[in-house]
């Protein structure tokens, strides 16, 4: 029963560290690493939604009617998630590295000037 829980206390876990580090950053390469580590824990999560017991991958050919399969939802979800991810974390990383082209800083503290 204990065990049913885990992969969503992975999850939360997971999540709070992602946090944790953005906050307390002083370095943007080290938040945007912090974000990945945050968008993480989705896939645990979406792991821990989409997994069931005894579940097949849904290729429905040659399976018998009323095999127990895993919902393929969850897995395009992840796939999604995926791809939103490496976008997300290349648009950070070019607009760390154009702040630190115009700053010479990677200090977020440093790059209040650039605030309007």
């Amino acid at each position: 029963m204990m065990l049913a829980y885990l992969p969503y206390a992975v999850a939360a876990w997971v999540f709070l560290w992602g946090l944790y580090g953005i906050v307390t950053s002083k370095n943007l390469v080290h938040q945007v690493v912090c974000v990945a580590i945050l968008q993480t824990s989705t896939y645990v999560l979406l792991l821990a939604i989409g997994y069931k017991v005894g579940g097949t991958a849904p290729v429905f050919a040659d399976i018998p009617v009323g095999t127990s399969v895993v919902d393929p939802l969850v897995q395009a979800l992840m796939l999604t998630d995926i791809v939103v991810e490496a976008a997300v974390m290349a648009l950070l990383l070019s607009m760390v590295v154009k702040a630190n082209e115009l700053a010479g800083t990677v200090d977020p503290e440093e790059l209040r000037f650039l605030m309007g």
